[in-house]
């Protein structure tokens, strides 16, 4: 239902680009030039400066974006209400999910939604910086978003487990053995550090267990942080669920004192969510608990 030329006109603002533009949004490179010049044509000002190999907007455009973008979604909320009314019979949801809950939870419940919604279609967006998949939840670039509690912002936060923040060495690291990891050697150990959406619940770890750990490698990936480790160059604190399918040898065991985060669905507001946004909820509740 969108209007095409003011969806082409913000892909390219968004990209920069008229080429990534058409191949996000299912045209020709041409098509987009041409939706972007109809509507410039229909508001009487260039939009766009043309670059080789690329575009921005102009200082008009770039007024006016906002307004575009908000028709966009005010277009798509009014889609949502249409398929609310049709009983699920269409329709989508966009979920926001970070890394573990994506590899580890998703295809579970995205089969689940499947079998019980078929007619509508799932979006699912990759988001390790929680500030930023709060941010999206809240301006409607995603209708439900997997967080870990508390969230900064006003949002609707529906909980669904717990998960343990472990302790993750190379296979034949000393302690590998042991019950639990020593206090004293997270302080005295190199530390590989998660560089993502995750720093409270490490440091409110290392805070439990009275230390300061020597951040030694400093790493904005989950796998990568998991490769250095499993080659004993340090320790590092991860999350049980992104351990579940490690791809490389690892020994992970609990801290001296136990620290876990919570792990919530969000939603803008419950009142103003769609139907299939609540359906979405519904099926991660009844699906959690049905691996516990």
């Amino acid at each position: 239902m969108a209007n095409q030329k003011y969806e082409a006109f913000v892909k390219v603002a968004e990209t920069g680009s008229f080429k990534e533009a058409a191949r996000e949004l299912g045209y020709t490179q041409a098509g987009v030039s041409y939706l972007v010049g109809a509507l410039e044509k229909e508001l009487g000002m260039p939009l766009l400066v043309r670059d080789y190999g690329g575009a921005h907007p102009t200082a008009d455009g770039a007024d006016l974006l906002p307004w575009v973008q908000e028709a966009c979604s005010a277009d798509r909320r009014l889609a949502a209400r249409a398929a609310e009314l049709r009983h699920l019979e269409g329709g989508s949801v966009r979920v926001a999910a970070f890394t573990s809950t994506a590899i580890q939870w998703l295809p579970g419940m995205a089969r689940e939604f499947e079998r019980l919604h078929p007619a509508v279609d799932l979006d699912i967006v990759c988001m390790d910086d929680q500030d930023r998949l709060e941010e999206m939840v809240w301006d409607g670039e995603a209708d439900v978003g997997f967080a870990v509690l508390p969230v900064k912002r006003a949002l609707h936060a529906v909980p669904l487990a717990r998960d343990p923040l472990l302790v993750v060495v190379a296979p034949d690291h000393p302690l590998a053995g042991e019950e639990r990891f020593p206090a004293s050697a997270l302080a005295g150990e190199p530390y590989v550090k998660l560089e993502s959406g995750v720093h409270s619940e490490m440091d409110e770890l290392f805070r439990r267990n009275g230390v300061e750990p020597r951040a030694r490698f400093t790493i904005d990936s989950d796998y990568a942080v998991m490769s250095l480790v499993s080659a004993g160059l340090g320790f590092s604190v991860l999350p049980a669920l992104i351990l579940g399918n490690a791809p490389f040898p690892l020994a992970s065991l609990p801290p001296e004192v136990p620290t876990d985060r919570e792990i919530a669905l969000c939603m803008r507001s419950e009142e103003t969510a769609s139907a299939a946004a609540r359906a979405f909820v519904e099926v991660a509740e009844g699906w959690v608990k049905g691996e516990a």
